[in-house]
């Protein structure tokens, strides 16, 4: 998705922010949007990096306590041009991923300690790849902007009840209340699919650049065959407690019921994005397997690595 097409469905989501706060509380009620939205968009340009953080309990690390992460991310930002981010783990046993930061010089990436469990090193690299094209095209700080627009739509809809519309000199109901009750239904579930379309948009085109700063589409097309398997079968209880943060991640943390629900997904089907890599690579993807051999397994950059992928429970 194309910065014109994000910037389009931005002032789409601002003017749904406007208009429920104009039907729900007429004059006031748009006040109370704007000033909602100004607020809580400077509030998340500083503070969201550290705010998704903290609801996902990450703690910070470096080459001393968390070496293997912290090497792939290094080498991965000289290969993208990029400047060092901030390296966090998060002991969730989900294998899943995310970037936060409103810039290239204030990003921060998280991985799960499942992420490092679970999946080979060429897969870790393939997983860090597709955060660090989040940084780079600043899709971190659009997607916060997003989530706070349509916070503050919820804000207003869970208002509506006490501000009635608003009422004129005479006592009469400046809205129509069956007008002020579809508003309350009807703005957040514009809200929420908007911030789907910029969501889904951007984790395809991270996926494409991800693929292009590690050089191998097929380490990134593997670990989504993972991250889709595990995300399944383990609970992110920090992503349970916290849903709003769940688009950040590289593949939905929550666990889906499957039917309407998956109607609601922030994420592009996962069986697409695996097939856009496959395409990318030229090749057919199978998951990867143990091979035997007599020379040493090497690693991404030509690292030393284990003699077999490490495996998780589904494969």
């Amino acid at each position: 998705m194309n910065y014109f097409k994000t910037a389009l469905l931005l002032a789409a989501l601002t003017g749904f922010v406007l208009v429920a706060g104009y039907l729900l509380g007429g004059q006031t009620g748009l006040v109370i949007a704007l000033v909602a939205a100004l607020g809580m968009n400077l509030f998340a340009y500083w503070n969201s990096d550290q705010m998704v953080l903290r609801m996902a309990n990450a703690q910070e690390v470096g080459p001393q306590n968390a070496p293997e992460l912290f090497n792939i991310v290094h080498e991965l930002v000289q290969r993208a041009g990029l400047p060092m981010p901030r390296v966090y783990l998060i002991d969730e046993d989900q294998p899943n991923a995310f970037a936060t930061g409103r810039d290239p010089e204030h990003a921060a990436v998280a991985a799960t300690t499942g992420l490092l469990r679970y999946l080979s090193r060429e897969e870790v690299a393939g997983v860090m790849a597709h955060e660090l094209a989040h940084v780079r095209h600043r899709d971190t700080l659009i997607m916060t902007v997003a989530a706070t627009l349509s916070g503050a739509i919820g804000m207003l809809a869970s208002f509506g009840g006490l501000m009635g519309g608003g009422r004129d000199s005479e006592g009469r109901p400046l809205v129509n209340p069956i007008v002020a009750i579809a508003a309350m239904i009807l703005a957040p579930m514009a809200a929420m699919l908007v911030q789907m379309a910029i969501s889904r948009g951007r984790e395809y085109e991270a996926d494409r650049m991800g693929a292009e700063i590690c050089g191998q589409p097929q380490w990134l097309a593997s670990a989504l065959a993972k991250l889709h398997a595990g995300t399944q079968q383990i609970h992110n209880g920090a992503a349970e407690r916290n849903p709003a943060t769940a688009h950040m991640y590289i593949a939905n943390p929550l666990a889906l019921a499957g039917g309407m629900s998956s109607l609601f997904s922030t994420h592009p089907p996962m069986e697409e994005r695996i097939a856009r890599l496959q395409a990318l690579g030229g090749q057919t993807y199978a998951p990867p397997r143990a091979q035997a051999s007599s020379a040493p397994r090497r690693g991404p950059w030509g690292n030393p690595a284990p003699e077999a992928p490490r495996r998780g429970p589904w494969g």
